[in-house]
């Protein structure tokens, strides 16, 4: 039975979570269709879009993204932080670029006159329009919702496009997020789709690569603030750089097929992050596969598993093999 996502998603815990979502009834998100040559790649530019429309708008950044053939991976991350910077105004103008509101949020808006109790109304509102602009769900509903009506009117056909809930896995701490953006980054590759990360069209990792060859960073994504960008206040605390290479290094061994070649320098950048060669190529290959729920080492699962209310810690046999290993 799905757990409710009051169990999933914790931010006191993290606010990093790796999203899935599929599409249902063998529908062709994007790629061709061998049966009848239909193209839908062109469906890949609108998800892109999207995401990064909603970014803008949600206090909800992205670290990952990879537009496959049937289903979508997403790490996002939720900036709750931010929300508290904001404004009525700034909330309700957000809010307005995607849903139409009430009679009472336009007019304030227009900066038009409003009894003391339309204002209170408006106030009250905005605290829920505040809350729902860090609400993942709210956000993959934005993101679903219009891309399904898009691709239902070109197939000339009504009902779901997607499945009805999408898969949402908490990242509990450093070695689980990395990880995850890894294994987001390496869809293509793994699926035989690209034969390089830079190669792989509608993933973050494209993005990062050609924004490093002109020694900047995307500025639709998160990015990173170790090292070489310590200038940066807010994204993930890790080297661009070092991460660069681990996706990198770790394609050339999916790619070549060589389990374990992880050559010296990845694996010093893989022993601070207490990951072993071994678990980390699991981990990217099979992120899925090993970890069904949140992920991360077995006494931040534990802690999770404690603060969401669940009566057993799933994944700690994996946890402890995987990301306590080094």
């Amino acid at each position: 039975m799905p757990k409710p996502r009051s169990q999933q998603i914790s931010l006191s815990d993290t606010p990093y979570y790796h999203i899935c979502s599929r599409t249902v009834r063998k529908a062709f998100l994007c790629g061709v269709d061998k049966e009848t040559g239909v193209s839908y790649e062109h469906r890949r530019s609108w998800i892109e879009k999207r995401i990064f429309q909603l970014s803008q708008v949600f206090a909800i950044d992205v670290c990952a993204h990879a537009v496959m053939n049937n289903h979508v991976h997403l790490v996002l991350h939720v900036d709750s932080e931010q929300v508290k910077r904001w404004t009525t105004l700034d909330v309700l103008s957000r809010w307005h670029k995607l849903f139409k509101g009430t009679i009472l949020t336009s007019k304030y808006q227009r900066d038009q006159s409003l009894t003391k109790f339309e204002m209170e109304m408006v106030e009250e509102t905005a605290q829920i329009y505040k809350q729902r602009l860090i609400d993942i769900s709210w956000f993959m509903r934005a993101l679903n919702e219009p891309i399904a009506r898009q691709a239902n009117k070109e197939d000339k056909c009504t009902g779901h496009f997607w499945e009805g809930r999408f898969k949402s896995q908490a990242l509990l701490d450093e070695g689980a997020l990395l990880a995850c953006m890894a294994y987001v980054d390496l869809n293509p590759v793994r699926s035989g789709i690209a034969p390089t990360p830079e190669q792989s069209s509608f993933t973050s990792i494209q993005l990062r690569i050609k924004a490093a060859i002109m020694g900047e960073q995307p500025t639709t994504l998160l990015p990173f603030t170790g090292n070489e960008y310590r200038e940066k206040t807010s994204g993930i605390s890790f080297s661009l750089r070092d991460y660069l290479t681990l996706v990198d290094e770790t394609a050339r061994v999916i790619r070549d097929d060589k389990r374990g070649a992880i050559d010296t320098k990845t694996a010093n950048i893989l022993s601070r992050l207490h990951i072993s060669d071994e678990s980390w190529l699991k981990l990217t290959t099979n992120f899925e596969g090993i970890f069904t729920g949140a992920v991360g080492t077995a006494e931040h699962l534990c802690e999770f598993t404690e603060h969401v209310g669940l009566k057993r810690t799933h994944g700690k046999a994996n946890a402890q093999a995987c990301l306590n290993s080094a």
